[in-house]
């Protein structure tokens, strides 16, 4: 039988449970996986509107409005409208937000050396294509 489904599933169970425990011991309250993915964007891009965040971390609005209005709620993000379109709102993080990078790239590093420990470079390659080709199957 192919657990493969199962296998996935647990993977990201218990990376889920290893980064809410990285989370605890750096003192950060209130952040939950699923804003890892808002975050590493923001990170990275430094600001965007709500269109551009969903298509980018492949939610709906409405779920990432849901997880937006968290990380505003906790500080780490803020919202501005738009002074040439009222209807446009881009995010940025705050201070807080910006603050949390070396924490999020430590706990980031450290899932990923830990997932593929034991791993050589060309089983982390063949690994991550198989998973992109097994994603692309399903979409």
């Amino acid at each position: 039988m192919n657990d493969s489904i199962a296998l996935i599933s647990r993977i990201r169970e218990n990376a889920n449970k290893l980064i809410v425990k990285y989370l605890n011991t750096n003192g950060i309250e209130g952040l939950v996986p699923s804003h890892g993915d808002i975050l590493a964007f923001l990170i990275s891009k430094k600001q965007c509107t709500m269109n551009e965040l969903a298509q980018s971390i492949h939610r709906t609005k409405a779920t990432t409005t849901v997880l937006v209005d968290k990380l505003e709620k906790f500080g780490f993000l803020e919202r501005q409208k738009s002074v040439n379109d009222s209807r446009v709102t881009f995010l940025t993080l705050t201070e807080k937000g910006q603050n949390f990078k070396p924490i999020f790239e430590k706990i980031s590093k450290d899932l990923i050396d830990k997932l593929y420990q034991g791993f050589t470079n060309d089983e982390i390659i063949a690994a991550n294509k198989l998973l992109k080709k097994m994603l692309k199957n399903i979409e």
